[in-house]
């Protein structure tokens, strides 16, 4: 997984049919998308409750991109071999998840994956200041997680301040809710590039009709351009 800023789209598959998920995961991929974000939440830290190891590890093998996989849950620790057994190229965990975020990146990193961190809306960029030499990825929640399809928050200062604080450091920018063809200029502007699109891909298409998919990837790409 080699690094470079270039704009990767990573639709979330909490918008896909969830009968359907290896054909859709598929068809987003075929339509262009870059990524395939994967929503784990448990109820307890955020109140949906999505995916575990089993259903990450049934996607596996349909994904043929990078399986990003954004655990919003608590603790997280004892679940990240799990992961990545289950075949996560990525994993991220929330800062606000457990009082050791050093030994959870530590402990990701150990288990041979890419190691993200996650900022909630209300958390300031200076709490993964001490964080920037044992992350891959920061990932900038502009909704509060737990639901898809939720209005985006703006959280282009958040942005602007982690992309100083990067530097010239390998480390990704990632943009989670909210993202369609009007914000996502924004947060790019700001410093962003990867961002995570639910319903702004899958809405109107289907397995069936995957080219709204491509329209709708290529619209968000176009406006970012």
């Amino acid at each position: 997984m080699p690094f470079d800023r270039s704009i990767k789209i990573a639709p979330s598959i909490l918008s896909a049919d969830f009968a359907n998920f290896g054909a859709e995961i598929r068809a987003i991929e075929d339509q262009g998308a870059d990524w395939v974000h994967v929503d784990v939440m448990d109820g307890h830290f955020v109140p949906n409750l999505t995916f575990g190891p089993m259903a990450v590890k049934a996607f596996r093998p349909h994904v043929k991109t990078v399986m990003d996989v954004h655990l919003m849950i608590a603790p997280v620790d004892p679940s990240i071999d799990a992961y990545a057994e289950a075949g996560a190229d990525v994993l991220t965990a929330h800062v606000e998840a457990g009082p050791h975020i050093h030994r959870t990146l530590q402990a990701i990193r150990t288990a041979g994956m890419k190691a993200g961190v996650a900022l909630n809306p209300g958390t300031p960029a200076e709490a993964v200041a001490h964080l920037m030499d044992l992350t891959d990825l920061v990932c900038v929640m502009t909704v509060n997680p737990g639901f898809g399809g939720q209005k985006f928050i703006d959280m282009t200062a958040k942005v602007r301040t982690l992309r100083d604080m990067i530097g010239d450091r390998p480390i990704h920018i990632e943009i989670d809710g909210g993202v369609d063809v009007t914000t996502a200029p924004l947060v790019v502007a700001a410093g962003a590039d990867v961002l995570v699109a639910g319903s702004a891909v899958f809405k109107g298409g289907s397995v069936d009709r995957a080219q709204v998919y491509g329209a709708n990837i290529a619209a968000i790409r176009a406006a970012v351009a």
